[in-house]
Formats: structure tokens, C-alpha cells, sequence
């Protein structure tokens, strides 16, 4: 079986840092990641700083950077994943959201064939994606480890393309 490692590249389209505007209760955001880090609280002012109107140079790092300092909703652990499938079809235009909007990223999407999908990282996102300590030429910030994590971005863009 084929494997994508990653989301760089040729790949990069399916990283949450991919700008596409998806939005949430409402209100644009520049990527899934803007939106993803956003979901993270339900105060609207804390919310306000992630979205495109109020801060349209944000970029996907920052607001990543941000959100881990923010103070998680009490359900978060319950939603996390509906919100994240939810942005995903948004931005591959899966299920409510197929309009024809986001056709090219879907179809790049189904060109990955049945290949196996894996967010690898260096920096220790063991929840989204697997962590390989040392990839892309730099290195995790946790002492040395084998690779492991629990890829549910790249489950969910698995199950997104079966859907497609």
C-alpha cells in the first residue's frame, strides 16, 4: 500500500495549514487550523481573535501558537473530532457543504488512490498525527522516540475520501 507521510509538498492541500475559508458558527476563517483553534473556547472575544476579518495576517502557525494557550471548553474532549470532521468537509466539500466550491481540493483528494494517510510531524502532535522525533530535518523537542501517535487527521481525510 502506498503511504503519504506527511502533508508537505504536493501534499501540503491536506494540512489544516492549507488556506481555504471554512467557518464556524457563522464566521469565516482563513484555514481549518484558524477555525480548529477558535472551536477550542465558546467566548466570542477569545474566538474573535482567530477569524479573518479581525485578523486576516494571522497565519496558521500563530494561530496554532495561540490556541495552545487557550483555555479549553469543558467539551472539548467530546467534540474535538465533530468539529474537526465538520471543518474537513467544509474544505473538501463533502455531505451539506458539496457545492462545487471546493471541487479541485476533492479531487486531489481522491487522486491519493487508496494510499494510506499519515500526519508525520517533528513537533509531537501525537493526537492528530504521528510523531517521528526527527522528520523533515528537525527534531521533536521530547527525547528521542520511536514514531507513534494516533493519526485522526488522517483517518478522517481517509474517511473523507471514501465518502468522495
Amino acid at each position: 500500500m502506498k503511504r503519504i507521510n506527511g502533508f508537505f509538498y504536493e501534499y501540503r492541500f491536506l494540512s489544516n495549514f492549507h488556506p481555504i475559508v471554512v467557518m464556524l458558527d457563522g464566521v469565516a476563517y482563513a484555514t481549518t487550523e484558524h477555525a480548529y483553534q477558535a472551536a477550542k473556547t465558546l467566548d466570542p472575544k477569545k474566538r474573535e481573535i482567530f477569524t479573518l476579518d479581525f485578523n486576516p495576517n494571522l497565519t496558521p502557525s500563530q494561530a496554532r501558537r495561540v490556541g495552545q494557550n487557550i483555555e479549553l471548553r469543558d467539551d472539548w474532549d467530546k467534540v474535538k473530532i465533530p468539529v474537526m470532521r465538520d471543518l474537513l468537509y467544509q474544505k473538501f466539500g463533502v455531505g451539506k457543504y458539496l457545492d462545487g466550491h471546493n471541487v479541485s481540493l476533492s479531487a486531489k483528494l481522491r487522486e491519493t488512490g487508496d494510499a494510506y494517510l499519515e500526519e508525520s510531524n517533528y513537533w509531537h502532535d501525537v493526537f492528530w498525527g504521528v510523531c517521528h522525533h526527527k522528520f523533515e530535518g528537525k527534531t521533536c523537542k521530547e527525547p528521542e522516540h520511536k514514531a507513534f501517535g494516533g493519526n485522526h487527521l488522517g483517518y478522517l481525510l481517509m474517511d473523507i475520501r471514501t465518502l468522495l
